[in-house]
């Protein structure tokens, strides 16, 4: 990539950029950053990719598999919540160590 070569795009554009006559005017026209931010939310909204629509969908089915499995096991899980043995305090590294030894 050499920047000196006369047909390199960048040397044009600098070459263009230096030909260029200077307004003294760097004001937009009246009305460009309206066009210019309709512009953007209209492309916006059109260009949705497929990945997005599917992916979308699927964290909805994800969603109302897991309220239907909760729903589905709740008997279970009130029962295993209820019961008196199960202290909160119960430490799992402690009762692995108890049966190694």
């Amino acid at each position: 990539m050499n920047l000196n070569d006369p047909k390199h795009p960048w040397s044009r554009l600098t070459a263009a950029a230096r030909l260029a006559p200077q307004n003294g005017e760097t004001a937009a026209p009246y009305g460009f950053s309206t066009r210019v931010a309709a512009m953007a939310l209209a492309r916006e909204r059109v260009v949705v990719s497929l990945l997005e629509r599917f992916s979308l969908r699927a964290l909805g089915v994800a969603c109302l598999l897991a309220l239907v499995s909760a729903a589905a096991n709740y008997s279970a899980i009130k029962t295993a919540l209820s019961e008196q043995d199960v202290l909160v305090t119960d430490d799992p590294v402690a009762e692995v160590v108890e049966l190694a030894i």
